[in-house]
């Protein structure tokens, strides 16, 4: 049997931001994003300002609500990234099966380390006292058989914990729990779920097979076997990397969305960016998903196929106007979007040609656009700019959207 591990550092970016400024260990503290660019919402948060009911993703005029003395700071990244690294160093001497789960979480295989260093729970308590002792930080690390459950471990007891879920226990401990404290069940699967009377684990790991697949597609499956503790995927190598599924980018603009041509502006800039990361790659998509999340704080997401693959800005952008026309009709303003190249292929793969397209005007788009690629490279960013960019002064500044590799929801 294996034995897996997560480890996840308390408060990660909070916890830090106490060791760099000793003062603040005493007060209600959280890192946060930048208000006036719209990404103001709380990225980490102290045990005192856990305390007062501040939450991470929550926007910072609610926490400030629950918590008017708490404290805001913008966030430092590479003085995050030391601790993680430092964090994933200790790792490393245990396993060289460690698998990075975002900046401050990682899954640990130690099934062969046991000979070595004991049993997983002894491993994880041993990790977690010196992560306090060397770094100052405190972890919770869940241990288990598989990867699903030891993440579950890890979130079930906070701070500074570590819990043991087995093949005996985990009927007890994992499914009385809600059903969107299973990963990679996100706000649309969870509404789903509850619309069939699915509300916790136990729910999910008890309902026909069949039936979850009918309501969720593969995703349906994959609730069905992660309830059931049937997880079977590897830890993967701290060397090795993931495939790229997917290439995409998402801004939240200074103001709504209200109607297409709004939209147009935003997916005109996204789509840009898409499809250069996609030729940095020597990779084409072959299908389309855009992401929406309106003023009402819902998120949705819509994809398509495409007839021909493509890393040609003008097309995905063509293709993600004509996905929004079909799923949203800007009765609720969008807040922010996104745009994705799916379902990738290389570049070099063979190229079926059609009789239903002008081909020698689509390798003149492609020879364009690498041209343009040449000279903002020579000239910069902003010395060719597409005309309608230049239509909303205030949009027009969402030039730096947030790049996504591998889409997970949460």
């Amino acid at each position: 049997m294996r034995i897996i591990l997560h480890s996840d550092l308390n408060n990660c970016y909070a916890s830090i931001e106490s060791i760099a400024h000793p003062e603040y260990k005493s007060i209600p503290i959280a890192v946060g994003g930048d208000p006036e660019k719209r990404h103001g919402i709380i990225l980490a948060k102290n045990e005192l300002a856990k305390k007062c009911g501040v939450k991470t993703g929550e926007a910072l005029w609610q926490a400030k609500s629950k918590c008017p003395s708490l404290l805001i700071l913008p966030p430092n990244f590479p003085l995050y990234q030391k601790y993680c690294a430092a964090a994933r160093a200790i790792y490393m001497q245990y396993t060289d099966l460690v698998e990075p789960f975002g900046p401050d979480e990682a899954w640990l295989d130690v099934t062969s380390s046991t000979s070595l260093f004991g049993s997983g729970e002894k491993i994880a308590e041993e990790i977690r006292q010196r992560i306090k002792k060397e770094l100052g930080l405190t972890v919770s690390i869940g241990v288990s058989y598989n990867k699903v459950f030891a993440k579950f471990g890890s979130d079930y007891k906070k701070p500074d914990a570590v819990t043991v879920i087995t093949p005996e226990n985990y009927k007890e401990i994992v499914w009385p729990a809600p059903v969107e404290e299973l990963l990679f069940v996100g706000p649309s699967t969870l509404r789903e779920l509850n619309r069939r009377g699915i509300f916790t684990i136990g729910d999910a790991a008890a309902t026909d097979k069949e039936r979850l697949i009918r309501a969720l597609g593969k995703n349906g499956e994959r609730v069905y076997f992660y309830a059931n503790g049937m997880d079977t995927s590897p830890v993967m190598h701290i060397e090795e990397k993931f495939p790229v599924k997917s290439i995409g980018n998402s801004v939240t603009p200074p103001r709504d969305l209200r109607n297409y041509e709004d939209a147009r502006i935003l997916m005109c800039i996204l789509s840009e960016s898409v499809a250069k990361r996609l030729r940095e790659n020597s990779l084409m998509c072959t299908g389309i998903q855009i992401y929406l999340r309106g003023t009402d704080l819902i998120s949705r997401e819509r994809q398509k196929k495409l007839k021909f693959p493509t890393n040609i800005s003008s097309d995905i952008c063509k293709e993600g106007m004509e996905l929004l026309k079909l799923c949203h009709d800007f009765t609720v303003p969008l807040r922010s979007i996104g745009i994705r190249g799916i379902d990738l292929i290389s570049a070099d793969s063979p190229r079926q040609f059609s009789l239903w397209r002008d081909e020698e005007k689509e390798l003149k788009k492609e020879s364009l656009e690498l041209t343009v690629e040449r000279i903002r490279k020579k000239y910069g960013k902003e010395s060719i700019v597409r005309s309608v960019i230049l239509t909303d002064d205030i949009l027009k500044k969402s030039n730096e959207p947030k790049q996504t590799q591998a889409f997970r929801e949460h």
